[in-house]
């Protein structure tokens, strides 16, 4: 694999795939950590895991791009949910939504930090509608959220 990976990293991918790679029904659970080692899937990892397996590219894909939980791109240490539900969006959720990619430099379809420190994300629904407009960092909710707080909150997870 490329120079990119650490020595360690790939050993660990090479281990699970001696582990479960020759098993039926172990794509998943394979996908799952090897996301967990790397951070996301690397084209790389997953024509490893392809030609260990005997899984066509095609139909891994498949199953990265079905499920969300899997991401082909790096993602931020900090994953920033903005929730763009309707309680939230009739609360101001949009300028929320503008002030955090103003805040994180993302421009035009950007999710993720240049230093790799935050991912943005928009959600459908938080499910904290009484505390609108909400945005969650990794598992920490902040609600009735103004776009002047929004600088201070990213601060502290710098």
């Amino acid at each position: 694999m490329g120079e990119k990976f650490a020595e360690k990293d790939v050993a660990k991918l090479d281990e699970l795939l001696a582990d479960l790679g020759s098993q039926k029904g172990t794509l998943i659970p394979i996908l799952q950590k090897a996301q967990d080692i790397f951070g996301y899937l690397p084209r790389e990892v997953l024509i490893r895991i392809s030609e260990k397996t005997h899984v066509p590219l095609s139909r891994i894909y498949g199953v990265v791009t079905f499920y969300a939980q899997f991401h082909l791109n790096p993602r931020g240490r900090n994953i920033v949910r903005s929730c763009q539900g309707t309680a939230c969006h009739v609360r101001g959720a949009k300028a929320v939504l503008s002030e955090l990619k103003s805040q994180l430099g993302l421009e035009g379809d950007e999710t993720t930090t240049k230093d790799l420190r935050f991912t943005l994300e928009t959600v459908a629904c938080i499910g904290c509608c009484g505390l609108a407009p909400v945005i969650m960092v990794n598992d920490q909710t902040h609600g009735r959220l103004v776009p002047e707080a929004i600088k201070g909150i990213l601060e502290s997870y710098k």
